[in-house]
């Protein structure tokens, strides 16, 4: 059995040819940063249920809840990301597209701005 029988997922690593390693590092450093995004996703979330603002308690449980959503899914779609990008590369193909940034951008803005008016 070879190494590339081994890594999982196998619908990635059985699909086309080795890329070059600097490709695969940089999807990899990708994914950690959307990670890290995710984590401070979920960290905010856990600091807007604790603080106390002038909002509606159940309001600010509810914006809490919808950050820590958040951060779940962007763990979600970061691998699933990572993956059809790792796919991509190792076929040949171009790169696909991904509306995780701009979900997140609507989240974080509507958030926001709920926290502003409520401040």
């Amino acid at each position: 059995m070879s190494g590339e029988d081994r890594r999982w997922p196998t619908w990635i690593y059985a699909s086309g040819e080795e890329p070059d390693y600097r490709f695969s590092l940089a999807n990899e450093r990708t994914l950690l940063a959307w990670l890290r995004t995710a984590l401070a996703l979920l960290a905010a979330g856990v600091a807007l249920d604790q603080i106390d603002l002038s909002l509606d308690d159940r309001l600010q449980s509810v914006l809490a809840a919808a950050l820590v959503v958040l951060g779940i899914l962007c763990s979600a779609a970061s691998w699933w990301r990572w993956a059809r990008a790792e796919r991509a590369i190792r076929r040949g193909e171009p790169l696909p597209a991904s509306g995780l940034g701009l979900l997140l951008a609507v989240g974080a803005i509507a958030i926001g701005l709920v926290v502003l008016v409520g401040l």
